[in-house]
């Protein structure tokens, strides 16, 4: 693909990101969502391989199907209300299909089939994009809907979306796929909290970005696509392998890193709400994400030889590892103690 497109596709992103965060009415509100979905789609499929063809079809048909529904939602409260405004939304019908828009938007459970799918058919970095940047109109849209919502829906698909992404990425080998089932287990923690707190939700929102733009560039940067790949790369970027570990821990939720920060603070706000019992479960259900990033950081860093392996050695990298990659991972790791900043900031 030659610059001038990437260029065009990238401001594209950008424009539609822009103008669904920023806008107040429905209709900029879909427009810049419908803009998104275009600009990613040649991304997806510019390999041209027939996965990258199928991930890219698919996309396009779960992304069209969702982004009818939140017309049809607005259009539907329009309609009884005379409301276009976003942070209107009051009949109870539109509320109800615009969950169900934004949860096929973000490939919650039960509408996640999509995303593993489109992942594993993805270049890392495309995949760092559908896992971030084209997560960032619907959860705008959760947080700005969010008081006319039923928690009771959102807490369901999110326990179930904790459970899920945990137990189908436990015996994934691929790495993208395992990170694909970590978004939608992320997703869940995010869901659980954006009735009670929007702005905690907004904030893991960040965080998760932080630590999985770290992880992808980490993994594009060693060429690590399956886990037999990453058992020898050890020889190839021992600094950039033992860094990564530290990441995959801090996504995970392992204190004293970054990724606590955030389940912390949703588990003590749900104790406050009075929902312990969904705060314990999800809890309990963040250590079946625990077991396949161990798995991974065990893959990266802990099997050292003789192992069962036919993959050969690789050269040792003498170029310098991306000045992005060390500032993401440093940031992904080293947070927990200026949390006091983070929470007055936010």
């Amino acid at each position: 693909m030659n610059p001038q497109a990437k260029l065009i596709f990238a401001l594209s992103l950008t424009l539609g990101t822009t103008l669904t965060i920023s806008s107040n009415h429905w209709i900029m509100a879909w427009t810049g969502l419908e803009i998104n979905t275009l600009a990613i789609l040649p991304l997806i499929s510019k390999s041209h391989h027939p996965r990258a063809i199928e991930a890219a079809t698919k996309y396009f048909l779960v992304q069209a199907a969702a982004s009818a529904l939140v017309l049809f939602s607005s259009m539907t409260n329009a309609w009884h209300t005379g409301q276009w405004d976003i942070t209107q939304l009051s009949h109870p019908t539109s509320c109800l299909i615009l969950t169900v828009a934004l949860a096929m938007k973000l490939g919650l459970v039960p509408f996640h089939f999509w995303f593993p799918e489109v992942l594993q058919g993805s270049s890392l970095i495309v995949g760092l994009l559908l896992s971030t940047l084209m997560k960032f109109p619907p959860i705008t849209l959760l947080y700005l809907t969010s008081p006319s919502l039923k928690p009771s829906i959102l807490m369901t698909m999110a326990i179930l979306s904790a459970a899920l992404g945990g137990w189908m990425g436990l015996n994934q080998t691929q790495t993208r796929k395992i990170l694909a089932f970590s978004s939608i287990s992320h997703l869940g923690w995010m869901a659980i909290i954006i009735a009670y707190s929007p702005k905690l939700a907004l904030l893991n929102f960040y965080l998760y970005t932080l630590m999985t733009a770290a992880v992808f560039l980490s993994l594009n940067s060693i060429k690590a696509l399956k886990l037999s790949t990453l058992m020898t790369t050890w020889t190839k970027t021992p600094s950039l392998n033992a860094i990564l570990l530290l990441t995959l821990l801090s996504l995970a939720g392992l204190p004293p890193m970054t990724g606590f920060l955030p389940k912390w603070l949703i588990i003590q706000e749900l104790t406050k709400q009075e929902v312990a019992l969904a705060a314990t479960i999800i809890a309990l259900l963040s250590l079946l994400g625990l077991f396949f990033y161990l798995r991974l950081a065990y893959c990266a860093t802990i099997t050292l030889p003789p192992h069962t392996t036919n993959h050969m050695k690789q050269w040792y990298n003498t170029k310098p590892t991306n000045t992005m990659v060390a500032v993401l991972t440093t940031m992904s790791l080293m947070l927990l103690p200026i949390s006091p900043i983070i929470l007055a900031v936010v």
